[in-house]
């Protein structure tokens, strides 16, 4: 079983930037596919970025395309998160699968979570 463990999140400045990081330990893979989702309350949960098993694939979504960016270090994930809006503001969840799923796909795999919020 994969554990994912994300950390980063926090309260910040609308233009600020922030860096969430997860970390997946167990399994038996030497390596993920592994996506960043996001929930804001009342809303349905959103794809932000994913990233292929071997790194060289990245996907994002359209809302933050140009700033946000997403970086894996084997069984890391990372999201450079820049110029944060009070929209971004969600529960940010890390997702693992041993397949390349995308931005589509069921992760096999999830996190806790971690709050960010950018205050109006």
């Amino acid at each position: 079983q994969v554990q994912l463990v994300e950390s980063g999140g926090g309260l910040v400045q609308p233009g600020d930037s922030l860096t969430l990081s997860c970390v997946a330990s167990g399994g038996t893979s030497s390596s993920y596919a592994m996506a960043w989702f996001r929930q804001a309350p009342g809303k349905d949960r959103e794809f932000v970025a994913a990233i292929s098993w071997s790194g060289s694939t990245t996907y994002y979504g359209d809302s933050v395309k140009g700033r946000f960016t997403v970086l894996k270090d084997r069984r890391t994930l990372y999201l450079d998160m820049n110029s944060l809006q009070p929209e971004d503001t969600a529960t940010y969840y890390c997702a693992a699968d041993e397949m390349n799923l995308g931005p589509t796909g069921e992760y096999s795999y999830w996190g806790q979570g971690t709050q960010v919020t950018v205050p109006v």
